[in-house]
This record gives C-alpha cells, structure tokens and sequence, in this order.
C-alpha cells in the first residue's frame, strides 16, 4: 500500500515546534520526555490550535491516572473540541 507525500505543514501554535520539528498533515508524532516536562500542554495546545480546521486529532493517553485524563477531556471541552463517538 503505497502513501501519498506529505506537503502540507501543520501549525502547532508553538513557534519552537514549528521551525525547529516541523510537522506534516498525515505524519504520526510521539512525544516524549521525563514527567513534568510539559508533553501533554504541547499535544493540547496543538490540538486546540487546530480548532476550526479540517484536520482530525486523536489523542491517547497510556499509562495515566484518571484525574488526569478528567484534566484532559476538561481542557478540550473547554475549547469545544471534545467529540464522544456515536
């Protein structure tokens, strides 16, 4: 199964990120690094950016307690961006 190229940039809303580990439309991004280190605010930020947009975001959570998770569906409900499947 052969994949098309990735020309499309997408605008993470951190000016860092986006000249220093530019991200494609269709590219996978892991994000990793020690606790504390600010993973998960990059991943939302990055997802409430594209608010708007016609990009489609998933964000997994592995390994983490459920009050965090609750922060998270928080945060992008906040933003108007929690979508629960049907």
């Amino acid at each position: 199964m052969s994949r098309q190229s990735v020309d499309q940039p997408v605008q993470t809303g951190i000016k860092a990120v986006d000249s220093m580990i530019p991200i494609g439309r269709g590219q996978r991004e892991l994000i990793i690094g020690d606790r504390s280190t600010g993973k998960t605010a990059i991943g939302l930020d990055t997802i409430i950016n594209q608010k708007g947009g016609d990009l489609i975001c998933i964000y997994v959570a592995i390994g983490q307690k459920q009050g965090k998770v609750a922060q998270v569906v928080g945060s992008l409900e906040a933003a108007g961006l929690w979508n629960t499947p049907s």
